[in-house]
């Protein structure tokens, strides 16, 4: 008979580690890149915990050095898709009703794994698979990972706990429970830790999942699969159907047992899943939770008052870093006339100074964009610059696609501050400037606050921290995150639970109890100790 109650302290966060010639962590990471660059990985869909090969196969290669095959991975077709649905229904049944503890041990268990026994393993399949340079995979695919699954336990722990009070002759209490039927979980190329945190998340609070995962994230997707089965998650919890996803998203819409969507990706995707759902209402058992992180046109917003190296260093690191390519990147800036002269002429020689090439070769700090269509789309907007009169090029603005999907970082300064290229996400290493007369601050916010309709992140700069208080009040929808003299990009689980609204989402903040608490259907229960024998109000006795 288990009675404990385990109380689960609040976790520190992963120390980063530092990976200097020599150390543990860099020895290990050298032999682990070359084991997996010598391979050739099959990566099977995972449904009810078996392994299934379709023959229906596809490619995941190096986006560095996009010659080079890393894996073949196989298809889901419908039939398979309804196999997973099945999977997780059937899988629920036990899982919803298994004692929290036992989850909550489960995640405790992948995230050590992690953390150890297999680091290496997951840094090294996100630097060749999502090209990651040595840091970002490891902030990423095993420092937040790590922390996103210890954190939900406190958080679960915390909701747990949230009961309401009872009266002389009664008991109350709520009883989390579960939501009826699967999530679906839709993951991004871009974070190893997303991808985890999409399914481990609602798994926590007694779901199961039908995972979508990326086609471009597949190699550290399918280990991290590899991950929860040692860690204890039980067959069907969840179910890995790489594939075809407008394949996958019809049958997964059509079925009664939908009971939530969570979806990191683009704008346009979650928002034909939104209407899906609209169109099939009748269908399902309960309305489905729709939990949504789309994309942003992170700006930085600097005030007359700011600091020019301050600015500039965080920039470029906020615009730049793993190529532009996360949502909380900044892609559009506004900065005071007066200041942009040595701001301009800092980040130039910042930018030039950032080495591009492999992943392998760790004085890179750029590496490649994640495939020929990202490659192309990004093309796009450097030769619309190119070809604009309203654009003038400062830096970068070449790109070259013949061993690897590179794109130079690149600063754009426009006179238009309605130019597509601070209005429309690109989701690649370009910063568009537009520079504002230092009496027109207000005219400026204006400009930053209806020019996009994007609300992820957002920074201001400025040593005039009066002034910041207003900007901070006057911009309080236009980001979710928002930063005061930081860059706007590495929010930390447990101190920056990240998302935003307007069109990038529905701000259910990851890392928080926010999210969590989205991913069950609380029950409200009232035990009656001793009940009325008699239907007669007092008055009337």
């Amino acid at each position: 008979m288990n009675n404990s109650i385990i109380n689960f302290e609040t976790p520190q966060n992963e120390p980063i580690l530092g990976y200097k010639e020599g150390s543990k962590e860099r020895i290990d990471l050298d032999k682990e890149i070359k084991r997996q660059s010598s391979l050739e990985v099959e990566i099977p869909l995972i449904i009810g915990g078996k392994e299934i090969r379709t023959g229906d196969t596809g490619k995941v290669v190096m986006p560095h050095d996009h010659s080079h095959v890393l894996a073949t991975y196989h298809k889901a077709g419908d039939k398979e898709v309804q196999m997973a649905i099945k999977a997780a229904v059937e899988a629920h049944k036990e899982w919803s009703h298994l004692n929290w503890n036992v989850r909550a041990s489960i995640m405790m268990k992948a995230a050590e794994l992690i953390a150890h026994k297999y680091g290496a393993m997951m840094s090294a399949s996100t630097m060749l698979g999502q090209s990651k340079n040595i840091f970002q995979a490891e902030i990423d695919a095993i420092c937040e990972a790590i922390d996103f699954l210890r954190f939900n336990v406190t958080y679960a722990n915390k909701i747990y706990q949230m009961q309401p009070r009872s009266a002389k002759n009664q008991i109350n209490c709520l009883e989390y429970r579960a939501l009826e039927g699967f999530v679906f979980a839709v993951s991004p190329f871009n974070f190893t830790a997303i991808a985890s945190n999409l399914n481990m998340a609602p798994i926590m609070m007694g779901n199961t999942t039908v995972w979508k995962p990326a086609t471009t994230s597949l190699l550290s997707n399918y280990y991290l699969m590899q991950v929860f089965k040692e860690a204890g998650v039980p067959e069907g919890v969840i179910n890995y159907v790489p594939g075809k996803g407008s394949l996958i998203g019809r049958n997964v819409l059509a079925s009664k047992d939908l009971a939530g969507i969570h979806f990191t990706g683009s704008n346009a995707t979650f928002n034909q899943l939104w209407k899906g759902v609209g169109q099939n209402l009748s269908t399902y058992k309960s309305y489905p939770r729709l939990i949504g992180e789309t994309g942003g046109k992170d700006y930085i917003f600097v005030h007359p008052s700011a600091d020019v190296e301050e600015v500039a260093v965080n920039s470029v690191k906020g615009a730049f870093e793993y190529q532009g390519q996360k949502c909380s990147a900044a892609s559009r800036m506004y900065v005071p006339k007066s200041l942009w002269k040595d701001i301009k002429e800092q980040m130039v020689s910042l930018t030039e100074k950032l080495k591009m090439g492999d992943v392998r070769d760790y004085d890179n700090y750029i590496n490649a964009v994640i495939d020929k269509t990202s490659f192309d789309f990004i093309a796009s907007y450097i030769d619309f610059a190119k070809s604009s009169d309203q654009e003038t090029i400062i830096t970068g603005g070449e790109y070259d696609d013949s061993v690897g999907y590179f794109v130079q970082p690149t600063i754009i300064e426009t006179t238009n501050p309605h130019s597509k290229l601070m209005e429309e996400e690109i989701f690649g290493p370009v910063l568009t400037v537009f520079v504002y007369e230092d009496d027109k601050v207000e005219e400026a916010l204006d400009l930053l606050d209806n020019t996009s309709p994007y609300g992820l992140t957002g920074s201001i700069f400025g040593r005039d921290r009066v002034e910041l208080a207003k900007l901070k009040s006057r911009l309080q929808y236009t980001a979710g995150n928002f930063y005061i003299n930081d860059k706007p990009s590495g929010a930390v689980v447990g101190m920056q639970p990240f998302g935003g609204s307007r069109a990038s989402g529905t701000n259910d903040k990851a890392g928080g109890e926010f999210n969590l608490i989205r991913w069950v259907s609380p029950r409200t229960i009232k035990e009656t100790l001793v009940p009325p024998t008699d239907y007669k109000y007092s008055y009337m006795k």
